[in-house]
């Protein structure tokens, strides 16, 4: 026996006697929330931290902002496209059900129209105000998790790899931003937040696995996982992450503290993560997203005081 789930009906009209005022306001709301809100502060960081690091020293505040503004509606654009691609998968899943598509506040052809307005604006802000080529990679940050990561979700669990891209771009963006290189500093920061993702990911994945299966999404670890997989993987990445963490002082970009901080940061969550692969519970998935929700503002933000607190002393 097959169940089907339809999403819920679009009714994007003002209701009949709701004010104009309330009305307006949801919408705005709606507007915002497809950005992702806690995302976009992240990506705000992290583009300010890659650009800290590669200003040496002579801040331009202008060009820090408009980088900001640039990757963050590019970054808002890449949400509100898959949103508008997932809008059947999201009303099968508790945890996006009241998305504003799913739930019918919004028009598809509205959110699509914005996700690409967005998108296209954050591009043409980044090469007009900061330069080509942080222009261009933002470009092919939102083409991978638009046109590569979203449509792969329905067909392989390939996708949190491929996923993982765009979502390490933001510091890299910061760094070129500052007119920096592609080099092994941005390789080295990309690297960090690569790895980083996998564990929270994972962790997620497990958590909601039920609902991932019930919307069709092929991702890690599935409805009925191998016991103890999915924390061996959070396990192999936390792993990974460690050494690559360090990578960042071994160039000059942090000194003592910043070790210090990814060396204690790092082993919580590999120790996390080891105790979501002995004993695969609710309480330990949770613990390791808490603990990567912990690592990664922590890190950042003393790998910019550090490196802040080097150039002052040169």
């Amino acid at each position: 026996m097959s169940t089907t789930v339809e999403a819920a009906p679009v009714t994007v009209t003002q209701m009949a006697g709701e004010p104009a005022d309330a009305w307006l306001s949801q919408r705005l709301v709606d507007y915002f929330s497809l950005m992702r809100p806690k995302i976009a502060v992240m990506v705000m960081i992290t583009v300010s931290v890659g650009y800290l690091l590669g200003c040496q020293g002579e801040l331009a505040t202008a060009v820090l902002w408009q980088a900001v503004l640039g990757v963050v509606l590019v970054a808002g654009g890449s949400s509100a496209v898959n949103q508008w691609y997932e809008q059947q998968t999201d009303g099968r899943m508790r945890r996006t059900e009241d998305r504003p598509l799913p739930a019918g506040r919004l028009a598809s052809w509205e959110v699509f129209g914005l996700g690409i307005t967005w998108a296209v604006g954050g591009c043409l802000l980044l090469a007009a105000t900061v330069n080509l080529l942080t222009a261009w990679l933002a470009a092919g940050t939102f083409l991978v998790y638009a046109l590569v990561y979203t449509p792969l979700k329905r067909h392989t669990s390939f996708c949190t790899a491929i996923g993982a891209i765009p979502g390490a771009m933001p510091p890299v963006l910061g760094w070129t931003a500052a007119g920096q290189p592609l080099d092994a500093h941005a390789l080295a920061l990309f690297s960090l937040m690569f790895f980083w993702q996998f564990p929270h990911f994972l962790a997620i994945a497990w958590l909601y696995r039920e609902d991932y299966a019930a919307a069709g999404l092929r991702m890690l670890p599935g409805v009925h996982p191998q016991p103890h997989v999915t924390g061996l993987l959070a396990t192999l990445y936390a792993i990974c992450l460690l050494p690559l963490s360090l990578v960042p002082g071994w160039l000059g970009l942090g000194g003592n503290t910043y070790m210090i901080c990814a060396l204690v940061l790092g082993v919580a969550y590999l120790a996390a993560s080891i105790l979501f692969a002995i004993s695969e519970t609710r309480q330990s998935a949770r613990r390791v997203l808490w603990v990567s929700l912990v690592y990664l503002p922590v890190i950042v933000a003393t790998l910019a005081g550090d490196h802040l607190a080097g150039l002052a002393y040169r």
